[in-house]
Parts: structure tokens; sequence; C-alpha cells
């Protein structure tokens, strides 16, 4: 299933939320329809919080079936919501913002090159699989310009054959270049999915949405 929406007026709704197979994350000022798109589209518990006090909860976590990384800025509380539900752990690095830096399925992850080995380290004992440091499309923030699912993923318009191929073979799904709300190259930021749906920008075009659709088999 597949349905458009905004964040409190925005499109780029995964700068405010995150999803995986069974559970959303999303900020505790999110509307009721929102989380409702979410529960309906992706079929997920929904649980309302913030990140360090802040809202943009999509770029602060990071998140699979077997763990999750937060930014150094969550609380206690916060992160007790969190491990409620699955392993959580703070990223105590200065690339702190989980959700931009690291691209990831229950099979892989990249993450962004600059990580130090300590980090990698951490993602990979969290998450339970294999981490490869990548730029993609010239870009270090890759959580922000792709959406992956175990399904298959949606990437930034001028990632190269090789880094398509990277994708591949560290997450184990194929990739398809794509936009996302009317043109934007971050698609980490206007696509909320895992295998069984997909919520997206509202901005999106029909021909994005049939380029999304084929990137992530949604059919």
């Amino acid at each position: 299933m597949m349905r458009l929406s905004r964040y409190s007026g925005n499109p780029n709704i995964a700068v405010f939320a995150a999803a995986g197979e069974s559970l959303a994350l999303t900020a505790a000022d999110a509307a009721p329809e929102f989380e409702r798109t979410l529960e309906s589209a992706l079929g997920v518990d929904v649980i309302k919080m913030s990140i360090g006090g802040s809202f943009v909860v999509g770029s602060l976590v990071a998140f699979n079936s077997n763990g999750a990384l937060v930014s150094f800025l969550a609380d206690d509380a916060e992160i007790f919501k969190i491990s409620s539900k699955m392993n959580c752990s703070r990223l105590d690095d200065q690339l702190n913002a989980a959700g931009n830096n690291i691209l990831a399925n229950d099979y892989g992850a990249i993450v962004n090159p600059e990580y130090p080995d300590s980090a990698v380290k951490l993602i990979s004992d969290v998450l339970g699989v294999e981490v490869v440091r990548s730029s993609i499309a010239g870009i270090n923030t890759v959580g922000s310009i792709c959406r992956a699912t175990n399904k298959g993923c949606a990437c930034h318009m001028d990632a190269s054959e090789e880094e398509v191929l990277l994708i591949r073979d560290v997450l184990k799904v194929e990739a398809l270049r794509t936009t996302v709300n009317h043109g934007c190259r971050s698609v980490g930021a206007g696509i909320l999915a895992n295998s069984k749906g997909a919520v997206v920008g509202d901005e999106s075009t029909p021909i994005e949405l049939g380029k999304i659709e084929d990137a992530l088999v949604l059919y």
C-alpha cells in the first residue's frame, strides 16, 4: 500500500518520523491523521516521542528489526521508550544524526564514510548486520538521500552504477534511482517505508510514485 501524506505542512515526512517492519517512531506533536496513515499503510505500531527534546525524530534515529541507534542527545526516558520494543543504543559520535548518516535494512548497512571504527562496530553490533562506509552521489549523509527496505531501495538520481551495485551487494536488494516531492533528490527525507507499504510526501508526482513503487517492490 502507498499513501501520500505531509507532516505539519511539510512533505519531507521522514525528517520527523522513522519506520521499520513493525514499528514507527514519530514526533510527539504529530497529527492523529499522520499517525493513522503510518499505521494503515505500513502495518506498524506508532510511538510518538522526541529525541533530545527535538521533533526531527527521523533525522536522529536509525533502526531495523534487530535494534536502534539514536543521537547521543537522547535522554533516558526517550531511550526507554524505544528499548521497550528493541535493543537501543546512543551513537556517541559527532555524526550523531543517525537517520541521516545510516542507510540500513535487515540485511546490511551503508554509513557515512567519516564514521570512525568505533562507531562502525557499534552500528554493526546493534543492527546485527554488515556495515560498509560509502558516500552515494558524492553525499556522505546516505540515509537522507536513499530509502531502503527488505525488498528494495529508492536512491538518489545521481547514484553511480558502482554505488547501485554496492547497495545491492550490502543491502541485498535492487536499487532504483528516483526523486520525490516534485524533483527533490533527498529521497530518504520524503519516504517512509517497509516491506508492506510506503508513505510518501504529498508533493510527489505520479511518475515519481510509479518509480518509488517499483524501487520498493510494492506490488
